[in-house]
């Protein structure tokens, strides 16, 4: 066979721009030289293993058995802190300078890199599990001419391989034949796109021939085609076979992922094999993950270093200066030790043995607990019944235990779409046929309807099909010919293709759900679509079999969003049945449909305001002459060699007019259940979600306003469609241009007309009240194609520097881009174009993108946003974005496990995010940094005594304490006490913190534990360590026992200065904890008694008796511990330690509270007097009805509505070829619109007013005004609530006024559950009324009777206790909704 050299190169610009980004497949096989194309012989395994391949296993995982010990000690010792106790092991060996055992840091370093080892290896354990079960699935290989079973890990480039139906393809195929006629063979690439839709792909027509194995055993085509890349929708190739040559695309592909369907079998020649498939090429390398506070941990310990050498030159300075001045006077009677000849090398090691001395302000227990705490945060996780999916029987899982506490901090969330916001799932929800709408809910306060029994009607119905409304069957029943009209269109005008496997057991197999759940309503009504031929359509109309002649399909497409068919009754009518998007039907009506155009118009508004995709319907009416004529230009237009495609779409036009409008469809594309409030609350908390999908941008944009993304009070949404560099960079700066031109044009418009409306509107930075209009687009859509050019700027106003710009009016706009457009914005001149402007945005949806693209884009954020970012996904084309984020979450949904097995986090539905972050992650998050802060403070109290000791003791590295409490400070006397802190500790409840998100504001600013925090706990820590030095110092030196005997020696000072330092870091982590459980209180006093007990015991005779040599502070604890001198030296040290802290805290709440003070104040007065609950429930839901009625009564939104198509045209064409196309390829999808006075839109305006409102002097923003008369302190400065009733009057009596009463105007009712809370707030009639500022929290305005308030607060006692202490007054339970049971974290008995 002869192979021409003179290849074409057209593949090489889709790989160049690839070679930019070095993306590597996992594990993929470094080549000497990188591949410029690829040569694949078939069934020649010795010619294609000369360029060696990739073969066909793969390896996700990051260890083997023999790199398993050093590869995991080397990540491990990248922790500083773990070199940094490997440096002071070998150091303790050196007996010259070591005053500790050795064995004290060993045991824990060990167990510290024991426990990691552990974890690691079982993570990995799990990958290699998975790997082993994906690389031993069997397949049939075409070997010596016979098919041969043989794993995939064996296959390779070259062979021929048979698949059969249900099948998952191997390796990268390409398609050599196939059982289907015409080599078509159907696939499904959920795993790849995420799309669950059906598409097409056909052989080489010279392959479709070769059916049986002897053909395809004596085939020897050679194929040259690009090098292995991870472009999904390109490929280019040319196949070289019997001196002729054929080009290949990507529809002769079969990729690995993919899953055959609907065909018996095929078989495929392999191209890619192993890591060079577009699958693995697509997935990202499997990463090291770390939180923030682990790199700050980090950093700060290198600074604790750096202090501790300090201390020690210091240390070692004085002791060298001692030894030279007083030091040589004591020669005589106390020499230096052999080595030592001269007091600098004294001073050398005195240098030493201060390191490992002073070593305890970072201990090796600070690691171990922190591994504890995460661990008890990962279990909690998985306990949480809240979490639990008893739908599918999957509980919430936390698949590492390192990352919990960066739940807490997340800004970004990247979110597939496709079964991760969605079901996938279509149901036919309402109709309008005839003016006559259908599938309303008349009566909301009537009980629910029963769902129709549409079997004794009709026995081919589909039982899983769900209808309401008994008045659409009746019409059907009594003969109404429009309804009958309306259903015979839908089961005729569609792709779908149908299998019978049973007599009445039909199933349907189409392209798009939408054109399933279409056909599926029409099978139910009475209009059952049987079987199709390239010529007819066979169905059962009301039990009547009638078969039509298909004389022709009109194809969809993008431009035309519609489709047709033209059918031939048996009466031998002629008729033109049309769907499509209403925008582009409507105005192909005759003039005579005026009246019910305008009627249907509103039905279709109504069903687009429910979130609907909605769908309008025509047909006309043909004469044989018309047909003829029409038909005679068609078949010119379809034989055309140059224009074909517009002389096509002109032949379509010109039949496509004055038709009939029978109605209009609403199909229901089910969102996860709660996701419009999950996306709300989380947007509530300054987290900004992106949506990436691999479906198409009618979809995407569909889905963003069913679930609350995008909505009709946003000012424009840009979209960005270039298909060059320089289009998309002109797109984006147009973008910017109207971001910054339209707020200052709306400030204008404001300041001259609609001065002094108060709350009304949002004056100062471009947002709009409600009373306004839609926007700035004609029509009530609002899209704008960036190329527009901008609106020209007021003179009066010069542009200001357009960062502030952007940044101030953050949160009006969204952002919608394409794949192709994405790939140009992802490159390297182009990535900050694209930034700003995105995040500039208040969502942003990238359709039709790669799952590379998808890992790059949150690259993106990660490389220059320096935020925390989250990915959440449900499918293989996910788990490079999971790999790549930050924190990676899997759903385990309808498309593998892959996303979970990648995953950080999993979980089943997207609901549950809103309570792993804003509960889970946030209590982590505020209980890591409360352990820390402490755990600091605690050992630089512990540890810097010793440093003013030196002072005091010749430099000569002398521990204050005993050598056992050193060893048991960390272990036994404080460990117990911060781990049950950093465990179980709350500042509010969970349902507090779902109600207000503004409480996860803290952890995305890293306001908990930063250097700032760490160097006030330091700072508390060495003035403790001052107070508990000098305090006993001083008054020990002169004091004498009862006796007469001087208490000033070195043994009763360490008792004295163990006991106090023990008694102070109780009472401070008393003050620290905020949620009291029977474990706290048994921890911390139970610690201290603990301390007392072993110290006794220590200084015992008993063990002294027994071990001479080791217990040399015998009868100490007993004498010193009965002078009453000593206890008031203890008394006095801890009131010194311990009353600055508690006067700081009192003025911190009482002048500068934070949002947590104010929340836990207000649950206070909740639970002390609140009204009963059944009043406080009725109120709630006073006037909201029902979901229904809300929903019903949401209207007055623009309509969006058009086809939601996965592909780029109908497959019509082969339909009448004769090709035998079973799916089809069509299907809808309206722009679902939202009234503006959606509660979500309210709350995030109201949001956005709050956020830039100025600053007050504290730092947060300003209180709303009050409505009561008299001045007011503010309770809290900034909060978002999610809550329902705002004028319920809570009244309390307080210590100094017990006859006078408050009023508390309060931002939310605890009384009404938080899922029905915003349901409470969008139903009630006067709620925009009566609604405060949902943005920030009301302040308390408190008037006395008898006379005006002089301002400020009325501070409780209750209130000093929940604000110094934490702790709860907590009700009854039959009182007080109180937290759920979580995780058992509260405890039972409390």
């Amino acid at each position: 066979m002869t192979v021409l050299k003179d290849i074409p190169e057209k593949w090489f610009p889709v790989v160049l721009p690839l070679q930019r980004k070095k993306q590597k497949g996992l594990n993929g096989d470094k080549k000497k030289r990188a591949e410029e194309e690829r040569r694949v012989r078939a069934n020649d395994r010795e010619y294609n293993e000369k360029f060696q391949y990739a073969s066909n296993c793969i390896m996700t995982s990051k260890y083997n058995i023999i790199t398993f010990l050093p590869v995991n000690l080397f990540e491990q010792f990248q922790e500083v802190a773990n070199t940094y106790f490997l440096f002071l092991l070998i150091l303790q060996l050196i007996p010259q300078i070591s005053s500790l055992s050795w064995f004290t840091t060993i045991v824990p370093l060990a167990l510290v890199l024991s426990i990691t080892a552990v974890k690691d290896a079982t993570d990995d354990y799990f990958r290699h599990k998975s790997d082993n079960q994906v690389n031993n699935r069997q397949s049939q290989v075409l070997i010596h001419g016979s098919l041969q079973n043989e794993k995939w890990m064996n296959v390779r480039v070259g062979d021929i391989i048979k698949l059969e139906n249900n099948q998952f393809v191997a390796a990268d195929l390409l398609l050599l034949s196939s059982s289907e006629p015409h080599g078509l063979c159907y696939i499904e690439t959920a795993e790849l796109d995420g799309e669950t839709n059906m598409k097409v792909r056909q052989s080489v027509s010279v392959t479709s021939e070769l059916g049986d194995q002897n053909n395809l055993a004596s085939f020897d085509g050679e194929v040259v085609c690009e090098p292995p890349n991870n472009k999904l929708d390109r490929f280019c190739g040319t196949l070289y076979w019997q001196d002729k040559k054929y080009t290949l695309t990507n529809q002769n592909m079969l990729l690995r992922g993919c899953v055959l369907r609907n065909t018996e079998a095929c078989y495929g020649l392999v191209i890619f094999a192993g890591p060079d498939t577009k699958l693995m090429q697509n997935s990202g390398r499997t990463k090291f993950k770390r939180t923030s506070i682990d790199r700050l941990m980090n950093t700060l310990v290198l600074w604790i270093f750096g202090f501790l050498v300090c201390m020690g030159v210091i240390l070692a300075v004085g002791n060298a200066v001692w030894e030279r001045e007083v030091g040589s006077l004591f020669q005589s009677y106390l020499p230096w030790d052999p080595p030592v000849d001269n007091f600098l090398f004294s001073a050398f090691l005195s240098f030493w043995s201060y390191v490992i001395i002073l070593n305890t302000v970072v201990p090796i227990s600070l690691y171990v607990s922190v591994e504890v705490i995460r661990l008890g945060h990962s279990y909690f996780i998985n306990w949480d019944q809240q979490m639990f999916c008893s739908q599918c029987n999957t509980a919430a899982e936390a698949r590492t235990t390192t990352l919990n506490e960066e739940l807490g901090q997340v800004e970004y969330i990247f979110s597939d779409k496709t079964g991760t916001l969605t079901q996938n799932i279509m149901s036919f929800n309402k109709c309008s046929i005839n003016g006559q709408t259908y599938g309303e809910v008349t009566d909301p306060l009537a009980p629910q309807p029963k769902r129709l029994d549409f079997t004794p009607f009709n026995p081919l119905a589909d039982p899983d099909f769900c209808f309401y409304d008994d008045t659409l069957l009746e019409s059907v029943k009594v003969g109404d010919s429009h309804t009958h009209q309306f259903f015979r269109l839908l089961s005729l005008c569609h792709t779908v293709m149908s299998e019978e496997k049973s007599e009445g057991e039909l199933v349907y197999k189409a392209q798009s759900p939408d054109e399933g759940a279409l056909v599926t309503a029409a099978r139910n009504f009475g209009f059952v679509f049987r079987s199709r031929t390239p010529g007819t359509i066979t169905t059962t109309e009301m039990g009547r079999p009638v078969t039509y002649s298909l004389l022709a399909i009109l194809d969809f497409n993008n431009i035309r969003k519609r489709m047709s068919v033209i059918v031939r009754n048996p009466e031998g009518r002629i008729r033109l049945y049309c769907k499509g998007a209403d925008t582009v039907l409507l105005e192909r009506l005759h003039p005579c449909n005026q009246e019910l155009m305008n009627i249907t118009s509103d039905h279709l508004n109504e069903y687009a305001a429910d979130g609907l995709r909605t769908l309008a319907l025509a047909y006309r009416d043909l004469s044989e002459d018309e047909w003829e004529s029409w038909s005679e230009s068609h078949r010119c237009a379809d034989k055309a060699t140059n224009c074909r495609e517009d002389r096509l779409a002109a032949a379509y036009e010109e039949i496509e007019q004055d038709m009939m409008l029978l109605g209009a469809t609403a199909i229901e594309d089910k969102l996860q259940e709660g996701v419009p409030e999950t996306i709300a609350v989380l947007s509530l908390a300054n987290i900004k979600i992106w949506v990436l999908t691999g479906d198409k941008q009618e979809t995407a944009v569909n889905i963003g306003y069913s679930c609350k993304m995008l909505t009709d009070d946003m000012t424009e949404v840009f979209n960005i469609t270039g298909h060059t560099v320089q289009s998309v960079r002109q797109e984006l700066r147009r973008a910017r241009e109207r971001m910054i031109e339209l707020p200052r044009t709306r400030v204008g418009v404001k300041d001259e007309g609609m001065e002094g409306c108060g709350e009304a509107c949002f004056m100062g930075n471009g947002f709009r009240g409600q009373e306004e209009g839609h926007g700035t687009g004609g029509g009530g859509e609002k899209q704008l194609q960036c190329p527009l050019p901008p609106a020209p700027p007021p003179p009066a106003l010069p542009p200001p520097p357009p960062t502030n710009l952007l940044e101030n009016i953050s949160g009006e706009f969204a952002l919608v881009i394409n794949g192709h457009s994405l790939a140009h914005a992802l490159e390297a001149d182009m990535e900050m174009e694209f930034l700003s402007t995105a995040c500039a945005c208040k969502a942003v949806i990238c359709c039709r993108v790669t799952p590379l693209q998808k890992a790059q884009v949150v690259e993106l954020i990660k490389k220059h946003k320096k935020a925390v970012t989250l990915a959440i996904g449900d499918g293989a084309n996910d788990v490079s974005m999971i790999k790549s984020a930050h924190i990676g979450v899997g759903i385990s949904g309808q498309e593998g496990i892959q996303a979970v097995l990648a995953s950080d986090y999993s979980f089943a539905q997207f609901r549950f995010l809103q309570r792993l972050l804003l509960v889970h992650g946030r209590w982590s998050y505020l209980r890591m940094c409360r352990f820390l802060c402490y755990f600091f403070y605690k050992n630089f109290a512990f540890t810097m005594v010793h440093f003013w000791f030196g002072f005091f003791c010749g430099f000569s590295a002398q521990t204050v304490y005993d050598q056992y409490f050193i060893t048991l400070y960390n272990i036994v006397y404080t460990s117990l006490p911060v781990l049950a802190m950093g465990i179980f500790d709350q500042d509010v409840p969970d349902l507090r913190s779902l109600e207000y998100p503004k409480l996860y504001e803290p952890g995305q600013l890293n306001l908990l534990f930063n250097k700032r925090e760490f160097f006030i706990c330091i700072t508390q820590g060495i003035y403790t360590s001052v107070v508990l030095f000098f305090v006993p110092c001083a008054i020990l030196s002169d004091a004498t026992q009862s006796n007469g005997v001087p208490l000033a020696d070195y043994q009763t000072f360490a008792v004295t200065t163990a006991t106090a330092l023990v008694i102070v870091v109780s009472v401070q982590i008393a003050l620290d904890t905020g949620f009291w459980t029977v474990i706290n209180h048994v921890f911390v006093w139970g610690s201290l008694g603990s301390y007392f007990t072993i110290m006794l015991a220590l200084h015992s005779q008993t063990l002294f008796r027994i071990f001479p040599n080791q217990f040399h502070f015998v009868g100490s604890a007993q004498s010193t511990l009965l002078q009453p001198v000593v206890w008031l030296t203890i008394a006095l040290a801890t009131a010194i330690c311990i009353v600055p802290v508690l006067a700081f805290r009192f003025l911190k709440v009482d002048l500068k509270p934070q949002l947590s003070d104010t929340v836990r104040y207000t649950q206070l007065v909740h639970q002390k007097k609140r009204k009963p609950v059944g009043r406080s429930m009725g109120d709630a839901w006073n006037g909201v009805g029902s979901v229904s009625e809300s929903r019903l009564g949401a209207r007055g939104g623009s309509r969006r509505s058009g086809y939601a198509f996965a592909h780029q045209e109908g497959f019509g064409e082969l339909i009448t070829s004769g090709k035998n196309m079973r799916l089809s390829s069509l299907a809808l999808a309206t722009f679902a619109s939202r009234h503006s006075s959606s509660w979500i839109d309210t709350l995030r305006r109201k949001k956005h007013t709050h956020a830039h409102t100025p600053p007050s002097a504290s730092g947060e923003c300003s209180p709303a005004p009050s409505y009561v008369s008299g001045s007011v302190a503010p309770l809290s400065n900034s909060s978002s609530v999610l809550g329902g009733s705002q004028d319920t009057p809570i009244e309390e009596e307080t210590g100094t006024a017990p006859a006078q009463n408050m009023q508390t105007v309060l931002t939310s009712s605890t009384q009404t559950p938080p899922a029905l809370a915003p349901t409470s707030e969008a139903s009630a009639p006067q709620a925009s009324g009566q609604a405060l500022n949902a943005g920030i929290l009301t302040p308390t305005a408190v008037r006395l009777d008898g006379g005006d308030s002089p301002g400020g607060w009325t501070i409780t006692l209750e209130t000093v206790q929940e604000a110094l202490f934490g702790w709860k007054a907590r009700a009854t339970a039959s009182s007080s909704p109180g937290p759920p049971s979580v995780a058992k974290e509260t405890s039972q008995n409390e």
